[in-house]
């Protein structure tokens, strides 16, 4: 029986209430948040013109994506498609450093957008340096997505010229402690950013991932509950481009998700060799997100040769385009095709599904509620408010 099959009653009783509708909603929902888009595309447009996003391109400004935890990992999904479609100096800059280094990184008297992306808006990072930079930074634009209409982040930015601000549909304002279905819209958000000017552009390239994705979810769960009955006390994950940030977002759902009893590590895949590697033993799950573009792809093969050949993991997991499984299916243990044809700077939304999946299954195994893995409280949905200190 499927988990979304499963009485009320006995979802609520094991803290699966909200985790398994949320993972299972996303592509219906990202047809959403285009819409959601394409209804404020000109206000947005006109936002982005005057903080010169369309200007000569040495007027443009230096594009920073903000976001604390997860939310950085939308900012790391979409830096090299931004940087690519709209030409601008484009890093992910996570809140949690711009809140004791914020001096470090501004540059007095040059133009910046910053894109801030929240699930709640109410993270006491975001929200504090985007109240000093309001303050102290005026030649700072701000766009503030976020999935709570009712957010802080929202509140501070009311009556601000410099400010755009767009809430997502309330689906998407996970409930769970994980953030699932939020953090692919606010990366679907990030693509119809990019193409802010062009949507009949990417309009095929979603409906593409929407392909992907809807049979993905039935074979990543098979392969998510097999890993996840191992119980294998490490999971290392690694991917190259725009796939390096889903690395570090599945890493985070296995690891938030399990309560920290399985230990993670999230690499780039040529970067593992430089040390990382000294992870890998017989007890750790490889789990590597394919990339599609060669000569990525043969470099991303020849480590997996090279770690079948040492012998050094328990389990090697590939997730990639299923046009590309004969080229490393003898190199791994199991191989989860993708359907389709989906260029790295679209397949972050596709790809994270196996590593909820795998966080979800994982809890589970552990004797845990997804909804809320943290019995202690150690972690929360929110982060709580604590000194700020200027």
């Amino acid at each position: 029986m499927s988990l979304l099959d499963l009485p009320r009653t006995e979802q609520e009783r094991r803290g699966l209430l909200f985790t398994p509708r949320e993972i299972a909603q996303q592509p219906t929902t990202w047809r959403t948040t285009f819409g959601i888009f394409k209804r404020e595309q000109h206000r947005i447009q006109l936002f982005l013109e005057r903080a010169g996003v369309t200007g000569p391109l040495e007027q443009r400004p230096v594009l920073m994506l903000v976001g604390a935890g997860t939310s950085d990992y939308i900012g790391l999904s979409i830096a090299l498609l931004l940087r690519q479609r709209w030409g601008c100096e484009t890093s992910a800059v996570a809140s949690t450093d711009l809140l004791t280094n914020l001096s470090d990184h501004i540059i007095p008297g040059r133009r910046y957008l910053w894109i801030s992306f929240s699930r709640s808006g109410d993270s006491p990072e975001g929200l504090n340096v985007l109240e000093q930079s309001l303050a102290s930074s005026p030649e700072i634009s701000h766009l503030v997505v976020t999935c709570n209409p009712r957010s802080r982040m929202i509140a501070a930015a009311r009556g601000q010229d410099n400010v755009c601000t767009v809430v997502l549909d309330d689906s998407v304002n996970d409930r769970s402690l994980a953030m699932t279905s939020s953090f692919t819209n606010m990366v679907i958000f990030g693509h119809c950013l990019a193409h802010a000017w062009g949507l009949d552009e990417y309009e095929p390239v979603l409906e593409e991932m929407i392909s992907a994705a809807s049979p993905l979810l039935d074979d990543a769960t098979e392969v998510a509950v097999a890993a996840s009955l191992r119980k294998s006390p490490y999971v290392c994950m690694i991917g190259s481009g725009a796939l390096a940030a889903i690395a570090r977002e599945a890493s985070l759902k296995v690891l938030e998700m399990s309560g920290g009893q399985i230990k993670t590590s999230a690499q780039t895949s040529l970067g593992l060799r430089h040390g990382p590697m000294a992870i890998l033993d017989r007890k750790t799950d490889l789990i590597c997100f394919l990339s599609a573009q060669r000569p990525r792809l043969q470099y991303e093969a020849d480590l997996m040769q090279e770690i079948q050949t040492k012998q050094i993991t328990a389990s090697c997991t590939v997730i990639g385009l299923e046009s590309d499984r004969e080229l490393v299916a003898p190199f791994c243990d199991t191989f989860l095709g993708i359907r389709g044809v989906l260029p790295d700077l679209y397949r972050p939304p596709v790809d994270i599904i196996f590593g909820q999946l795998l966080g979800l299954y994982s809890a589970i195994s552990h004797g845990l509620r997804p909804d809320a893995p943290s019995p202690q409280g150690v972690i929360n949905r929110v982060v709580g408010d604590f000194t700020i200190y200027r």
